[in-house]
């Protein structure tokens, strides 16, 4: 997944840049995609290597090279995805075993299943839970997860108060949970295995969080599973470079067309461009894109949207509405994967209309960009609580139900009609209190995550902390298996 894949790539930098050997085992089409970033850091003299992985899309009913979530075409698609993730444990174990030096750790995406704790113990390895997320969003999590009192609630529309939370946060069961709803019994083993896996690991690394962002839910969530919890973020920080920013995530983006972009950009005012983008794996069905549409049109605002995953009937109807033509003047559409990092620390954008997802989220959390929320599916929602009340920096759309992927559209034809969605951007963009406030502390934020990952600041140390505390826990597991031998 490449809201996964890209603060997993940052990380790597960032533990080579202390002076560690780094080994990415990842999929040839998602090697391809961060190889130039890993080849520049190479350059520089870190050391880290990328290990190729056959991803078994025959196997389980997937075309040929569908290597990311990204890549998959229905709802269908992403039960046989995950159980590809299932039948790399033989590749991932021989790789391991025969790497040199020995690995010392073995950190592995949330989304991998308890086999990758076995295959690391297997090793006398500690195994560490990455997770590209907040420990708001995860405290959610291991709430719904564990709690009792939800099992006697039993509407997924009705708001409930989040039981053992430090602020008061209401959610709806269907905006808590991540399944999809009526989940097959294949879908419950999945969620299970998570849950084991969250269990059995030696501890967590949060990518998209730090101290000062979040205090009270890192030491909560910390005390919720009872494990080290290091937050090192935010990771995307690390990309500094010119080139890193442009080709994160995807190389596919010409130069020429990350120069029309900053062009169009610097042609605006300050703080005056609103930055649509709803994720890379989802789009609103077409008639709540229509209503998207007239919402930016009627603002009178210059605006950049990024619709590369819209559909054949959207498409349809912007070229029959003539919208590009309408909008010519103050709208940019972008059709191909942007350089969202790059777009979000231009001077001209003042805000960003996101799905809420964490890199989304931290991306314009360390631009200093207050956000326009429009969750889609599993943490988003969750998120929006964090940007919105917690650390109200942004203004909430008004969307209600997750969609998911391979879902009936008509379902989820229009959850907000264009004047909730003009009156959202108003409420950010114009001049009054709560506008300049939010932005105010957008740009506070920005700040403390730069600070946070400097040298000295709190993630930098909980990186030192990582280290230290993973090359103590590899002793003790090699201590335990010599005592074994006598």
């Amino acid at each position: 997944m490449a809201a996964h894949m890209l603060p997993m790539v940052d990380l790597a930098r960032l533990l080579a840049k202390r002076g560690l050997t780094i080994s990415i085992l990842a999929t040839p089409h998602n090697a391809g995609r961060f190889k130039s970033a890993i080849d520049r850091a190479i350059a520089t003299g870190l050391d880290i290597h990328i290990l190729h992985l056959k991803f078994p899309c025959s196997e389980v009913g997937l075309p040929d090279g569908c290597e990311n979530f990204d890549m998959l075409a229905s709802g269908d698609d992403v039960l046989k995805f995950f159980r590809a993730i299932d039948m790399l444990k033989e590749q991932v174990e021989e790789m391991l075993q025969q790497l040199e030096p020995s690995p010392s750790c073995l950190i592995a995406d949330a989304c991998f299943p308890s086999w990758a704790t076995n295959v690391a113990l297997k090793l006398d390895i500690p195994r560490v839970l990455f997770y590209a997320t907040t420990c708001f969003a995860l405290l959610c999590q291991h709430i719904q997860n564990y709690c009792k009192e939800l099992e006697a609630i039993t509407s997924d529309t009705e708001y409930f108060v989040v039981p053992g939370l430090p602020d008061r946060i209401e959610l709806t069961k269907a905006q808590l949970g991540g399944a999809p709803k009526n989940p097959s019994f294949e879908w419950n083993e999945l969620w299970d295995e998570m849950r084991k896996a969250e269990s059995e690991a030696f501890g967590a690394i949060v990518a998209n969080t730090f101290e000062e962002l979040e205090s009270e839910y890192i030491k909560e969530y910390k005390k919720a599973i009872g494990k080290g919890v290091w937050c090192v973020g935010p990771v995307a920080l690390c990309n500094k470079d010119y080139a890193d920013k442009v080709e994160r995530g995807n190389k596919l983006v010409s130069a020429d067309e990350n120069e029309y972009y900053l062009k169009w950009l610097d042609s605006k005012e300050p703080g005056s461009v609103i930055y649509v983008c709803l994720g890379s794996q989802s789009s609103p069905a077409t008639l709540q894109l229509i209503e998207l549409a007239l919402a930016l049109e009627a603002s009178n605002r210059p605006f950049i949207w990024v619709l590369r995953n819209a559909s054949e009937e959207s498409q349809k109807w912007i070229l029959e509405e003539k919208f590009e033509e309408r909008i010519k003047d103050r709208g940019l559409l972008i059709r191909s994967w942007a350089p969202q990092v790059l777009i979000l620390s231009h001077p001209s954008i003042g805000a960003f209309l996101t799905h809420c997802g964490g890199n989304s989220m931290v991306e314009g959390m360390t631009a200093g960009v207050p956000m326009l929320t429009w969750p889609v599916f599993s943490d988003t929602f969750r998120n929006e609580k964090l940007i919105v009340n917690v650390i109200k920096m942004g203004v909430r759309v008004g969307v209600e139900k997750p969609v998911f992927l391979g879902e009936d559209e008509d379902e989820h034809r229009v959850q907000v009609k264009k004047d909730e969605i003009k009156r959202a951007i108003e409420k950010l963009m114009s001049g009054g209190e709560e506008g300049k406030e939010m932005r105010k502390r957008a740009k506070e934020l920005g700040e403390m995550a730069e600070r946070a990952v400097e040298e000295g600041g709190s993630s930098y140390l909980n990186v030192t902390l990582f280290i230290q505390d993973v090359m103590a826990e590899q002793a003790r597991l090699a201590g335990m298996q010599l005592m074994k031998k006598f």
